[in-house]
C-alpha cells in the first residue's frame, strides 16, 4: 500500500522517519525556548532569581570540585594551591549568591556596565589611533560613544538596566523560538538540525 499522506504518492522510507523525527526534536526546541521566553517577559523578577540561584549552584559545585582536585593533585602538579584559592572564591561567591540574590544581580549589572565604559574608552583610544594614520574612524568612534553611554546609563538606573537586559533575553528567546518552528515546518522533507 502506498501511503500518500506527504503528497508524493510514494512509500515512506526510513529517511522519512528520520526526518519526521527531526522536526519533532526542532519543534520540541522551538516550544520550549517560546516557553522561555515568555517566562522571562511575563515575570522578570522570577527569571532574575532563577539566574541567580544557577549561578549559584553553579559556583558551589565548580569550587568545591576545584578545591577537592587541587588538594587531591597537591603532591603532583604544581600551582595546586591556585585551583583551591579559585575552589574557595567560587565556593563565597555562590554562597554569597545564594544568601544575597539583590546583590549578586547588581553586582552582575555593575560588571557589565564597567566593562562597556572600559571598552567604549579603548575603543576611542583606537579611534583616535585609525584617525590619526588617516583611516576610517568615524564608525569606531560611535561605538566608543555607544559602549560609554551604555555603560553610564547601567549605572545611573541599575534597576531599568537589569529589566532592559532581561527583557532582550526574552525577546531573543521569543525570536529564537518562531525561527526554530519556521525551520522544522519551512522543508516537507529535510527540516534542517541547527
Amino acid at each position: 500500500m502506498v501511503d500518500a499522506s506527504d503528497g508524493t504518492g510514494r512509500a515512506p522510507t526510513a529517511e522519512d522517519a528520520t526526518s519526521h523525527g527531526v522536526r519533532g526534536l526542532v519543534v520540541l526546541r522551538g516550544v520550549l525556548v517560546l516557553l522561555f521566553g515568555l517566562a522571562v517577559l511575563v515575570t522578570p523578577g522570577l527569571a532574575l532569581l532563577v539566574l541567580i540561584y544557577v549561578f549559584a549552584a553553579y559556583a558551589l559545585v565548580d569550587g568545591v570540585v576545584a578545591v577537592v582536585l587541587g588538594i587531591r593533585h597537591r603532591g603532583e602538579r604544581p600551582g595546586w594551591g591556585w585551583a583551591v584559592a579559585q575552589g574557595v572564591v567560587s565556593v563565597v561567591a555562590g554562597l554569597a549568591a545564594f544568601a544575597l540574590p539583590g546583590t549578586a544581580a547588581l553586582f552582575f549589572l555593575y560588571v557589565v556596565a564597567f566593562w562597556a565604559i572600559v571598552a567604549g574608552v579603548v575603543t576611542a583610544v583606537s579611534a583616535n589611533e585609525v584617525r590619526r594614520h588617516g583611516g576610517p574612524w568615524g564608525w569606531i568612534a560611535g561605538r566608543a560613544v555607544l559602549d560609554v553611554l551604555f555603560g553610564v546609563l547601567l549605572l545611573v538606573w541599575p534597576a531599568s538596566g537589569i529589566l532592559a537586559m532581561l527583557w532582550l533575553v526574552g525577546a531573543f528567546a521569543l525570536a529564537a523560538g518562531v525561527l526554530l518552528l519556521v525551520q522544522a515546518f519551512g522543508s516537507r522533507t529535510h527540516p534542517a538540525l541547527g
